[in-house]
């Protein structure tokens, strides 16, 4: 992102020459998929990437090594769907044994359903359906133990029942990427069913866990808030909302629903002024961090990025510096940034993800980088969940098997991206008008009613 082909270069020859993915290790499925087999598989497409649109990433006598290594994790990973009687994986897999015999046969619903962007890029550049047909069929089969009367998922499922233990639907941890990869997928893919499940899934959401009123820029009562509510009843289970519900405004962009996008945007960005963080989770009728701890998360980050995309919106870039502060302010440690272990004392932990370089960090540099190739040379690109570059690009359009699951044979048909409708909203990206773009997104007194419902003033 940076054009620094020269450190690019030098850390894929570090990973080829160091790697190996043969160890004694157990590992989370869903993670190793997002933060390593997304990393190789983006690297990959970009080495291979006939434009080389930011610089020279080319790697001299590169034999597809990065493939060949994300071929023989996802290999590994594979034992994972085996022996569910669902089909939904198991959460955790060892790299050289398989499943451990003492794993647990529950496992939450974006962990097993948001896998696949990552293997269904890696089935379409090898020609091997074996990787996005099991996580094809992961995804129907928490989709088909939705709520007979609400239409909504839990949080958490038993693999051999299909029984729901975490009835809690909601947009944050346990639920979040599960809806960010039905429309992705469908972005990449263009496979007609993975929309037709994000809309259902869109409208439900809306008719379920949205409380405060109809329209998020005019009208009387409370700003839009996401709620946390029972799968089967749709009635409110805690008073609490996390910290990753913050992508949930980024989504809202790319389906264009902008307006609605920008009413919850503003609720997390009135907790971060008044904490300099988001508290992993904030309960927002006590207006106090239930979970005081801030681990460098980068979706608020994300959505404001989405956002200044969309409305271009010079308010959002006042955000991004707003944050960009607290972060030095509060998080630089000597080597590196550190997770703030309580956001109101401001105390740190030895700990830095790798999502905070490879999202927190990237998003916050595009944001004030206009003339980025990512958004200057014509190309399409997407963001995995985990913020590695992914180009929409025709090769992933094309499946090269005809093995599609059973009884898809109708569905099966593709869809072109200008297709993609969205559910109950008015609005979308190309009606946000010229002055809009210059005056706040947010009317002011809407501004002041969610700065007091979060304390500030």
């Amino acid at each position: 992102v940076m054009g620094n082909s020269s450190e690019f270069q030098k850390a894929v020859k570090l990973v080829i020459d160091t790697v190996s993915f043969d160890k004694d290790s157990t590992v989370q499925v869903f993670e190793a998929t997002i933060r390593v087999l997304g990393s190789l598989l983006s690297a990959h497409i970009i080495i291979t990437d006939s434009k080389q649109p930011f610089g020279d990433m080319t790697i001299k006598d590169y034999d597809n090594e990065l493939l060949h290594m994300a071929h023989d994790l996802a290999v590994r990973l594979l034992p994972a769907f085996e022996n569910t009687k669902t089909g939904i994986p198991y959460p955790r897999v060892n790299l050289k044994k398989g499943v451990p015999p003492d794993s647990h046969n529950e496992t939450c619903t974006a962990g097993a359903g948001s896998l696949l962007v990552e293997f269904g890029i890696l089935s379409r550049l090898l020609g091997d359906s074996t990787f996005e047909w099991v996580a094809r069929r992961a995804v129907k089969a928490l989709w088909s133990l939705r709520s007979n009367n609400t239409g909504l998922l839990g949080n958490v499922v038993n693999i051999q029942t299909g029984h729901w233990v975490g009835k809690q639907s909601g947009l944050g941890a346990g639920s979040d990427s599960f809806y960010e990869y039905l429309l992705k997928s469908y972005i990449l893919f263009g496979e007609k069913e993975d929309l037709e499940m994000f809309n259902d899934a869109y409208r439900n959401i809306q008719n379920h866990l949205r409380r405060g009123r109809e329209a998020c820029n005019e009208g009387e009562g409370d700003p839009p808030l996401y709620v946390n509510v029972n799968m089967f009843t749709g009635q409110l289970m805690n008073t609490w909302i996390d910290s990753l519900q913050a992508f949930f405004p980024g989504l809202q962009v790319l389906i264009g629903d902008v307006e609605d996008a920008i009413c919850l945007h503003a609720f997390y960005y009135a907790i971060w002024k008044r904490y300099g963080a988001l508290p992993e989770r904030y309960n927002w009728q006590l207006q106090a961090p239930d979970v005081p701890f801030y681990p460098l998360r980068p979706e608020l980050v994300e959505s404001t990025y989405l956002l200044y995309q969309a409305t271009k919106n010079p308010f959002y870039l006042h955000v991004g510096m707003d944050i960009l502060q607290s972060l030095e302010k509060y998080t630089k440690a000597k080597c590196g940034y550190a997770t703030l272990h309580h956001v109101v004392e401001k105390t740190k932990e030895d700990r830095m993800e790798s999502f905070f370089l490879s999202e927190t960090c990237k998003y916050l540099y595009l944001l004030f980088d206009e003339e980025n190739p990512l958004h200057k040379s014509g190309n399409k690109y997407m963001f995995t969940t985990e913020g590695h570059i992914v180009s929409v690009d025709e090769r992933f359009r094309n499946s090269l098997w005809q093995d599609i699951l059973p009884g898809e044979e109708d569905n099966a048909e593709k869809v072109k991206p200008s297709e993609l409708k969205v559910v109950n909203f008015s609005s979308n990206c190309n009606r946000v008008p010229d002055e809009r773009r210059y005056l706040l997104p947010l009317k002011s007194n809407y501004m002041r009613q969610i700065d007091r419902m979060v304390g500030l003033i």
